[in-house]
């Protein structure tokens, strides 16, 4: 839910760090994260030779590296590079984020967009602050990566320039135990992607940002949308997707409108509409939806159900 978000700034969110390989949790989302940045952003990956594992949640630095991409996305709506990289710090007293002395892992998002001014830059981390207007973004996404780096002992910077792009590093305590097997991570807590991926759209920053939370619990990596010609953007885009959650009164494009859209020319994407009661009855009969209000576990059904009529 959007209280996890909050939580994560806070500092209080509840998390299973264990030894986690960095390298190899972020070249599994290569694919992941070049589908949602789009073909105007070349996707690079830098990972420095005999990385040690990081003391880390694995779901969570997953949400945290996607956040980080989707702001780059954002800020190069013309195209450009996202570099993702990380390597081994020796830290020692006095460093720049006041780390205590130790090994971290750092990792770093770089991007050559749009940049920040100062203004901007002294409140990227604060929440619900964001830049990119009415309906597109919930300003949780830095506040949340600030917030999981320092519960678990790292830090995060932030260095921007206008016209010349953004780095965020944050660091990571390396951990004395070598990263589990993939197979015995997931034993342990489940895949943030095993379900597969979906794309939500809602022009309601706070409602996306609470569905949002429970396609993560039950088991999705989220796209967020703020509107039916940005989903379809997305799409057209390259994105993969396995499910498109959309809410139906939205401003532009309804969500039946996108539904249709998708039909004609995704027509194996399942797309599932949200929506009031009284709102349902001008939805046509064949597009599934779900009435609000619902609990994670009414969505997690209805989604089951969808994508076991689609399935080939």
């Amino acid at each position: 839910m959007l209280v996890q978000r909050l939580l994560a700034f806070a500092r209080r969110q509840p998390l299973q760090p264990q030894a986690v390989d960095v390298a190899a949790l972020v070249r599994g989302m290569v694919d992941l994260i070049a589908s949602t940045s789009g073909p105007k952003v070349r996707v690079t990956v830098d990972m420095a030779p005999g990385l040690p594992a990081a003391s880390a949640d694995a779901n969570q630095l997953e949400m945290a590296l996607l956040n980080l991409s989707v702001n780059a996305r954002d800020a190069m709506p013309d195209g450009g590079a996202l570099t993702i990289a990380a390597s081994v710090e020796a830290i020692g007293p006095g460093h720049r984020t006041g780390l205590r002395a130790g090994d971290y892992v750092r990792v770093s998002v770089a991007d050559t967009g749009m940049g920040m001014d100062s203004d901007t830059l002294a409140r990227a981390v604060e929440p619900f602050y964001s830049t990119k207007g009415i309906g597109k973004g919930t300003g949780l996404g830095l506040s949340m990566v600030h917030g999981l780096a320092s519960q678990l002992g790292g830090a995060l910077a932030i260095s921007s320039k206008v016209g010349l792009g953004t780095l965020v590093e944050f660091w990571l305590p390396a951990s004395a135990e070598p990263a589990l097997p993939s197979g015995t991570a997931q034993a342990s807590q489940p895949a943030s992607a095993d379900k597969g991926i979906a794309l939500l759209v809602d022009d309601e920053d706070l409602v996306r940002a609470t569905t949002a939370d429970m396609l993560s619990d039950i088991g999705y990596l989220v796209i967020e949308a703020s509107s039916g010609e940005e989903a379809l953007g997305v799409l057209r885009g390259g994105a993969q997707v396995d499910a498109v959650v959309t809410d139906h009164l939205m401003p532009g494009m309804s969500g039946e409108d996108l539904a249709r859209a998708i039909q004609e020319t995704w027509p194996n994407t399942p797309v599932l509409i949200v929506s009031g009661y009284a709102e349902s009855a001008g939805i046509a009969p064949d597009i599934p939806r779900l009435n609000k209000p619902f609990r994670t576990d009414d969505l997690a059904v209805e989604l089951a159900a969808l994508l076991a009529t689609t399935t080939p």
